[in-house]
């Protein structure tokens, strides 16, 4: 029998797991060391009540991630992975509910979130969360390395 998707904070004993997950995601990318990244937003949990980092569990599996926050102007989604095996299974309109509800509850009045032009398959599932496309140029510039 299957067992209920059970939402939980991250432990720091998922990193391996997690990295695994965005691994097989797809959401690994070689400038990004992905350890650093996890030990930056503990940090930033650690100073921020509105800053969360969800897993999801399903028979005792991390299937899917997520990591959010809120600044006082805007909420932000960051490692959104689903394992590509429950794709399509509604784990990921599930993780993006519980973020929603997160930053409501937060008083956060917008969500944005980026995701590569070429990202087909991913900009079709925010569409069917009702996600806009707004017209901004997302820019960056590499403070730190990863390397």
């Amino acid at each position: 029998m299957e067992k209920q998707i059970k939402f939980r904070p991250f432990d720091e004993s998922d990193s391996d797991k997690v990295i695994a997950l965005w691994e097989k995601a797809g959401l690994l990318r070689p400038w990004n060391n992905p350890n650093k990244d996890i030990a930056r937003k503990l940090q930033e949990m650690a100073v921020n009540s509105y800053s969360w980092f969800w897993v999801a569990e399903q028979n005792g599996v991390i299937i899917a991630t997520a990591m959010a926050g809120y600044d006082g102007h805007r909420g932000s989604v960051n490692y959104l992975g689903v394992d590509p095996d429950v794709q399509q299974s509604g784990v990921g309109r599930l993780i993006m509910q519980r973020i929603e509800a997160d930053l409501i509850a937060a008083g956060c009045p917008k969500l944005n979130l980026q995701v590569r032009d070429d990202n087909i398959d991913v900009l079709a599932f925010y569409d069917r969360l009702d996600y806009q496309r707004d017209a901004t140029i997302s820019l960056s510039k590499r403070l730190i390395s990863d390397e």
